[in-house]
């Protein structure tokens, strides 16, 4: 179990080497002892605050699905705009989408504990589809998991596409801003914004 946080820069350290860390390498590719150094503390200190590798990610995970939660705001009445915000904030940070996509690679469902963060914020999500359907807000002919599933596959189908990107921040933005637009037409026509009566 992962120890309460508290106000130490030497943790603090130790979860900001790991983001890097496992963003570039993945669970079983990063290695405790490059976290350490990055930290600039000892292997021993790692373990004071961690169990092992899976332990501090899962810390590292949760606390990134909180700030992506506070980023995007689901909004059911406003599917598209919702499905903007993902694609907006995982192609400004790649390595973020990295970082969540190496848990779900390399921990899969046989280990994901059920009180798991990313378990939890689906969970919400779901509930928070659920009621906009009931309230007559959103399309019931979904299931609530497929529309979260296809909006948020749709939102970042850019995120892991850096090789298609055009070179040039200027050219980058204008092509990004296309992507964007095409992302918000998609989710618009499978679930239009609403307005409530």
């Amino acid at each position: 179990m992962t120890p309460p946080p508290r106000a130490d820069s030497t943790r603090d350290r130790i979860v900001g080497a790991a983001k890097d860390e496992f963003s570039r390498y993945g669970i079983a590719g990063a290695r405790v002892d490059r976290i350490a150094k990055g930290a600039r503390t000892s292997k021993e200190r790692f373990y004071a605050y961690f169990q092992g590798k899976e332990d501090l990610y899962r810390f590292v995970s949760a606390q990134e699905l909180t700030v992506i939660a506070e980023a995007t705001r689901l909004d059911p009445a406003d599917l598209p705009g919702y499905a903007g915000r993902i694609h907006d904030y995982f192609t400004d940070h790649p390595e973020h989408f990295r970082l969540m996509r190496w848990g779900q690679l390399e921990l899969g469902t046989d280990g994901s504990a059920p009180d798991d963060a990313i378990r939890r914020s689906v969970a919400h999500k779901i509930g928070q589809l659920r009621q906009a359907q009931q309230a007559g807000r959103l399309d019931s002919a979904f299931e609530p998991i497929d529309i979260l599933v296809l909006v948020n596959q749709i939102a970042m189908a850019w995120a892991g596409q850096g090789d298609l990107l055009p070179p040039g921040d200027e050219a980058r933005a204008a092509f990004l801003a296309d992507r964007r637009a095409a992302v918000v037409a998609a989710v618009e026509r499978l679930f239009p914004a609403t307005t409530e009566d």
